[in-house]
């Protein structure tokens, strides 16, 4: 992942200015309890796989194992593979896992989330560690967890008004190493650019808005509204940041801007026609990056996953898609 864009000043102050707005409805909390320890024990399932970069057998096992829970919980699956060509010529053996909920009321949304790892450690400390595969705790493992605990509560509360679709992306990280020369914003995110490219528009008009989640299980972490979500789909960060505040969390959902990310929602939007959102740490304090300290390290691994940040963006999106007409 991902590279992180800054807008000019006078972008950001527009944003900013848009988002001090106050919020003029109280929805009420929901009762229902997200469970932060599922969702641990699910980002430690798929990291005892070992880093799943594309094209290992670790990637393989895992996503064997992902499309098993979906199952488990009731979810009809699509597996969408194709070859994808790396920024370095290199096939990738991509499998965009698709879990549909067999609800067939409207609306439906969607969640997604990316599960291969980085297969490189670009961004760590030790240049000695920059080749070494990421075991992606955060950085693609705690979107999936988060997924399939919701995946699981959905299917013991069958009192949702709308239905929930998941996607697990594939071949999110193989962007360009920062140790090369060249800039490519599209050598990211290569499963959700087929996906997104390849999507029916009978598909894409039947979900009234996407939700990514990207890096949502670190420890201190805060997210903020990504500016790339707010030109797309303003509505839709209003929507889940008051149903942040309704749960409990506003103090790390935050009113204030973070940048523009080149993330999976972007060909979600502009390919798909769905206006997606990207929930995904920021630490503006941070030295080593402003997606934390882990970010591409080899040091994003389970001792770095904090169950209260699970907690609390799971229980946002419970409160968001129980409290939806």
């Amino acid at each position: 992942m991902k590279q992180l864009l800054f807008y000019t000043i006078c972008a950001l102050c527009t944003l900013a200015c848009s988002t001090t707005k106050k919020q003029t409805s109280n929805p009420t909390t929901v009762s229902i309890q997200f469970n932060a320890d599922s969702a641990y024990a699910f980002c430690a399932a798929q990291c005892n796989f070992g880093p799943r970069t594309m094209n290992s057998e670790a990637h393989e096992l895992c996503g064997q194992w992902i499309t098993q829970q979906f199952q488990q919980y009731g979810y009809q699956i699509e597996l969408q593979k194709a070859d994808l060509r790396g920024y370095d010529g290199t096939i990738l053996k991509s499998t965009n896992i698709i879990a549909k909920s067999t609800k067939v009321q409207s609306p439906r949304i969607l969640i997604c989330a990316h599960w291969d790892s980085r297969p490189w450690a670009d961004n760590d400390p030790d240049s000695a560690n920059w080749r070494k595969p990421v075991m992606a705790a955060n950085d693609g493992a705690s979107g999936v967890a988060v997924m399939l605990e919701l995946a699981r509560l959905l299917q013991q509360n069958d009192s949702a008004r709308v239905a929930v679709d998941f996607i697990c992306f594939d071949a999110e990280d193989w962007g360009i190493p920062q140790w090369s020369n060249e800039v490519d914003g599209d050598s990211w995110a290569l499963g959700a650019q087929y996906w997104s490219a390849n999507c029916q528009k009978a598909t894409a008009k039947s979900y009234q808005y996407g939700i990514l989640l990207d890096m949502v299980g670190g420890q201190g972490a805060k997210f903020y509204r990504e500016a790339f979500s707010m030109q797309y789909a303003r509505s839709v960060v209003e929507k889940v940041w008051q149903a942040a505040g309704a749960a409990g969390y506003g103090s790390l959902f935050v009113n204030d801007s973070g940048g523009g990310v080149t993330d999976d929602h972007i060909p979600v939007n502009e390919k798909a026609g769905i206006p997606c959102i990207d929930i995904i740490n920021y630490y503006p304090d941070c030295r080593q990056s402003s997606f934390g300290p882990t970010w591409h390290t080899v040091n994003d691994d389970m001792q770095h996953i904090d169950k209260n940040t699970l907690q609390a963006v799971g229980q946002t999106l419970v409160q968001l898609i129980f409290s939806e007409n």
